[in-house]
């Protein structure tokens, strides 16, 4: 099955650009990255923190069955323009990776869809690569769908 969500990743380039066309009105598409609850739900990890303005951070954290954590992430809100924009880093923690920096784009395309392009800038083209060596594009691709069905019942 073709993924929806497309991963460009140029060569010997150190930035990637994912794109996904959504079933969404613009709206419900950006209220997945601004409100918690959708977040964690299409997520799969619980916010600790959002703070959706200039300046603001969050820290997501994802814990196994039996309580362990096994995922925690965090970064600082640099851009929050409602339905249009948000610029973030993203840090994974207790991992070798280091920080990275991400520029989502939303557009509307119809009353009904709308688009998402994330443009992700990495220290190097080696941390891109090792990235890239890993499910991720598998990874953010069912994401998405999630992303998409769980948006989809509010419609």
């Amino acid at each position: 099955m073709e993924r929806k969500t497309k991963v460009n990743a140029e060569e010997g380039k150190q930035d990637l650009v994912i794109t996904r066309e959504f079933d969404l009105p613009l709206e419900l598409l950006f209220k997945a990255y601004e409100e918690p609850e959708f977040l964690e739900q299409w997520m799969g990890t619980k916010v600790l923190k959002l703070e959706n303005r200039m300046h603001g951070g969050y820290h997501f954290e994802t814990s196994d069955p039996k309580g362990n954590v096994v995922f925690k992430a965090n970064g600082v809100i640099h851009e929050f323009s409602r339905n249009q924009r948000i610029v973030r880093t993203f840090e994974m923690e207790n991992t070798p990776f280091p920080v990275q920096l991400e520029f989502l784009e939303f557009e509307k395309l119809t009353d009904e869809t709308s688009k998402l392009t994330m443009h992700i800038i990495y220290k190097s083209v080696a941390d891109r690569e090792q990235i890239l060596r890993m499910p991720f594009a598998q990874g953010i691709n069912m994401a998405h769908n999630r992303l998409q069905e769980v948006l989809l019942t509010l419609k």
